[in-house]
């Protein structure tokens, strides 16, 4: 087997078999030995001091930037180690452990890490290559940290190599949760998905669609950058601009950066919330720049820096606005604050970390408290070897307290009880005093079945590998002129929502929302948004909802159409209405008018029916056809005005079925009463005998009553059984639904009308050919107006009844009704009333008489009976009535007799010379 090893410090791989470091033990920052050793990778200082020029050598410099949290986390990870050593957990077997300084650098990481794999006891640090490493044991069993995603992510494929478990209480970058690329990695904290969904959740229930970022340009700073934009597009937060700063701060361009960012913010007026994903030390540098040009925003703080009580004591931090941030769930940390207490007591040779804080107190302890901080946090390693012999060492104890972030440091305890946890299920029957006892990838499956007690809660890592706590929510508040780092709200993984403990805090979670941050201005309810030319979603017009659409929320990106047709709602809506229903009511002023021009009309027909009845033996109401016909006329106008009642308030389906078909037979009887009238009246005075042959075919009085009705009938019933009119609602007013009835078949509607208006047409030129009868006879010319009364009325109907919608348009048939029943019943019965009350002596016999032979005398020349002549076999001379046979004049009983002294002329005419009176009168006066 050939075998390849490392140079640890200088990380060359050479051709000879073996190569070791020298001078090892001055790589390791903090070592205690023990039967089974883990290894504990974290970033003690915030850089390597680089040479100015390219490195020429493969050396690993001095580092510099001495982190107090970082410091803790190591002494964390000691403290469980001691607490589990000093149990009974493990039965006697004890941990030790190894601890390097990455110096947040992958370069400084990787070396260690290489330590890591070297294999158990080898005297000089061999990694040997191997085809299968199931039988390999290294030097150490598991690995803690490392505290940077991206150191973690390079640390991680290489310790997979030999599926060395590796717990971070630190890194969170989501990508980690692969376990296909980093089958041994685990952490105690939730990955980065859970802290950007809330992140995003925050900003989207604050309010705020127009954000910035600022992220570190390294694996962690892309990978939380790429998860948070996915977040926010499904929160509908906008991403204003994205500002990436160097991952270390030896980059020469760093602080070129840092002042650009800066202004980039200062230039951004609208976005005052700022996203940032960066480790504690650029954060300072970031924060310091920006309360030198005054900025004010509200930060968001990833798990990083969210609790930095470095940052928290920059002078004048408060003038930079709101920070709040997303810290891990904190446990109970009082038993590493004890030990705090004491760690004056202990010995520093086996910890460089631990003397080389004590070092710096002494260099800085006569400075105020950031000052100290600061003072601490830029001492490089090579100062402190020129300073340390002429210090004397001085103990705060006080400072290492209130640098404790407890989030970190319960993580931390978490992860190395977690690996105790497995270590105890691998030694249940194994002697686990020989560090070969069980090998790291049989640590790893045991690793992924660990439960831990936790605040008396059972916690494991899930498939990922990852222990989904929860959040805390961290707002940074002035109390008494100190910033403090409060709990505003607890984040729940599971549930994805916010948790207030008491009203307090709720309020300080809705003061956030009174700072604006957004590209426009929120579209209040009744508006939606209208996208512009800018391609953020964000950035929009607001417009009004149109009619029938309405919007309920702020910032909705479409307004909901109302659903129903039975609902509608105004431009600029908030709410949808249900539309009022409308019909032509009874308590309707125009419908009161209607009515009390029906019941006018009701009154009129009985007043006719009383007079005719009261005079019913006068020659007019003879003349008028008797009183029956009169009755059946009078009854039908009746029926017309009582039929209107139906056209009036909410619509049934009796009613649309009964209004158009009474109105439809009535007023066919009606005018079939009228045509058999007429027909009479023309039969009466016309001497045509062609004519009257005719006629006297046509006159059935009964018979063509009845049939004319009767087809009405028919065409109703058809009608009525086929295409049956019915109630609906229209909705084509906007605010109103419209109660009417459809008549069903509008082509029923035109033949019920049409049938009328043929027997009306019908009716009217026979009116017309009687038109010049004599006067008291003379129902023609009126029957002829009426007529015409009742085209011009339907025949305007027509449009106005197609292009009338709304409630009113039963009305327009109404009174299209009235119209034509007022004109037939007053053309008909009106002048006869008028002559039977104020012209009675016209009303009777003589009168009449008198008229008739008037008429006759003037029509001698033009009526048939002017065309009467004698037999063509006789030699007679024709007769003429002389003008001395009046009739008040040579009339015996009534009788005129006529005198034949040879040939008598009336206007040239020759009457037969046996003609009498009482022939004449009865072929006159036959009606």
């Amino acid at each position: 087997m050939a075998f390849v090893s490392f140079l640890i410090l200088c990380f060359v791989v050479g051709t000879d078999s073996t190569f070791s470091c020298q001078s090892t033990d001055d790589f390791v920052g903090a070592s205690s030995p023990g039967d089974i050793v883990i290894g504990g990778l974290f970033a003690v200082h915030s850089e390597m001091l680089h040479p100015e020029e390219y490195p020429i050598k493969p050396v690993i410099q001095n580092c510099a930037g001495f982190e107090i949290q970082i410091f803790l986390q190591t002494l964390a990870m000691i403290h469980a180690i001691e607490m589990i050593n000093n149990s009974t957990l493990l039965s006697g077997v004890t941990l030790g452990y190894e601890i390097y300084d990455t110096c947040a650098e992958v370069t400084k990481a990787m070396a260690s890490a290489l330590r890591f794999l070297s294999k158990f006891n080898s005297s000089e640090d061999v990694v040997e290559f191997k085809c299968n490493y199931s039988d390999y044991i290294p030097r150490i069993k598991a690995v803690i940290g490392a505290t940077y995603s991206e150191v973690s992510m390079a640390v991680s494929r290489l310790l997979a190599l030999q599926l060395i478990p590796q717990v971070s209480p630190a890194s969170s970058a989501e990508i980690l949760s692969d376990k296909i690329r980093f089958p041994s990695f685990f952490r105690t904290i939730p990955s980065d998905f859970h802290q950007t969904r809330a992140m995003a959740h925050l900003i989207c229930e604050s309010g705020w669609n127009w954000i910035g970022i600022i992220a570190t340009d390294d694996d962690n700073g892309r990978f939380a950058l790429e998860s948070f934009g996915v977040q926010a597009m499904a929160n509908n937060v906008c991403i204003a601009f994205k500002e990436m700063l160097p991952a270390y701060l030896s980059d020469n361009t760093f602080h070129t950066k840092v002042d650009r960012a800066i202004e980039k913010i200062v230039k951004e007026t609208r976005v005052n919330v700022i996203v940032v994903f960066m480790r504690q030390f650029h954060v300072l540098k970031l924060f310091k720049k920006a309360v030198e040009r005054n900025v004010n925003k509200i930060w968001i703080a990833s798990d990083n820096w969210s609790a930095a009580v470095k940052i928290s004591t920059i002078p004048n931090i408060r003038q930079l606005g709101t920070i709040v941030g997303f810290g891990f769930k904190s446990g109970n940390v009082s038993t590493f604050q004890d030990f705090l207490r004491n760690l004056h007591e202990k010995p520093t040779d086996n910890n460089k970390f631990l003397h080389e804080y004590t070092t710096l107190l002494s260099l800085c302890t006569h400075l105020e408290y950031h000052d100290f901080q600061t003072c601490i946090s830029n001492q490089s390693q090579d100062d402190l070897l020129q300073n340390v012999e002429n210090k004397h060492q001085i103990w705060r104890d006080d400072f290492l307290n209130a640098n404790v972030e407890s989030g970190f440091i319960h993580s931390t305890i978490l992860a190395v009880y977690a690996i105790a946890h497995a270590i105890k299920g691998q030694c249940k029957d194994r002697n686990c005093k020989d560090p070969s006892a069980f090998t790291p990838w049989e640590l790893l499956e045991e690793l992924k079945k660990v439960t831990v007690i936790d605040d008396d809660k059972e916690i494991k890592f899930d498939s990922n590998g990852d222990m989904s706590t929860s959040y805390d929510v961290l707002l940074w508040k002035e109390i008494d002129g100190h910033m403090e780092i409060t709990t505003m709200a607890e984040y729940d993984l599971e549930k994805g929502g916010f948790i207030f403990e008491d009203e307090d805090q709720k309020k300080a979670f809705l003061d956030l929302k009174k700072v604006q941050s957004t590209c426009s201005q929120h579209c209040r309810p009744g508006q939606m948004k209208k996208v512009t030319e800018s391609p953020h979603t964000c950035c929009y017009e607001c417009v009004y909802c149109p009619e029938n659409h309405y919007s309920n929320q702020t910032d909705m990106d479409y307004c909901y159409r109302c659903n129903n047709k039975t609902y509608w709602a105004p431009i600029n809506s908030t709410t949808c209405y249900r539309k009022t229903i409308h019909f032509l009511a009874w308590t309707d002023w125009f419908a009161i008018f209607l009515l009390l021009l029906s019941s006018f009309g009701v009154v009129l027909v009985l007043s006719v029916s009383i007079i005719f009845t009261k005079n019913l033996n006068t020659p007019v109401v003879k003349a008028s056809g008797g009183l029956t016909v009169c009755y059946i006329i009078l009854f039908s106008h009746f029926l017309i005005f009582l039929s209107t009642v139906f056209f009036i308030d909410e619509p049934t389906e009796f009613k649309c079925k009964t209004r158009q078909a009474l109105f439809g037979i009535s007023f066919a009887l009606c005018i079939s009463c009228i045509l058999i009238k007429s027909l009479k009246i023309l039969l009466a005075f016309s001497f045509d005998p062609k004519l009257q042959n005719f006629l006297k075919c046509m006159y059935k009085p009964i018979p063509a009553v009845v049939t004319c009705t009767g087809i009405q009938v028919i065409i109703c019933t058809f009608w009525l059984v086929f295409r049956t009119p019915f109630v609906t609602q229209n909705f084509s007013i906007p605010r109103a639904i419209i109660l009417e009835c459809n008549e069903g078949s509008i082509v029923a509607f035109a033949i019920m009308l049409g049938y009328i208006a043929a027997l009306a047409f019908i009716c009217f030129i026979f009116a017309f050919k009687g038109r010049k009868l004599p006067e008291n006879y003379n129902e023609a010319k009126f029957i002829t107006f009426g007529m015409l009364i009742y085209f011009i009325a339907w025949i305007v109907f027509i449009p106005v009844y197609a292009t009338t919608f709304g409630k009113y348009l039963p009305a327009v048939e109404i009174i299209v009704v009235l119209i034509s029943n007022y004109g037939i019943l007053c053309c008909i019965f009106l002048p006869k009333c008028y002559i039977i009350i104020f012209k009675q002596e016209t009303n009777t016999k003589s009168a009449f008489l008198k008229m008739i032979y008037t008429y006759s005398s003037k029509s001698a020349g033009s009526i048939a009976v002017s065309q009467i002549s004698l037999d063509s076999k006789s030699s007679s001379p024709r007769a003429t009535i002389s003008d001395s046979c009046k009739p008040e004049k040579n009339s015996v009983n009534g009788n005129c007799h006529f005198q034949v002294p040879g040939q008598t002329l009336i206007k040239g005419k020759v009457l037969p010379k046996n003609i009498t009176r009482t022939m004449v009168r009865k072929r006159l006066s036959s009606i």
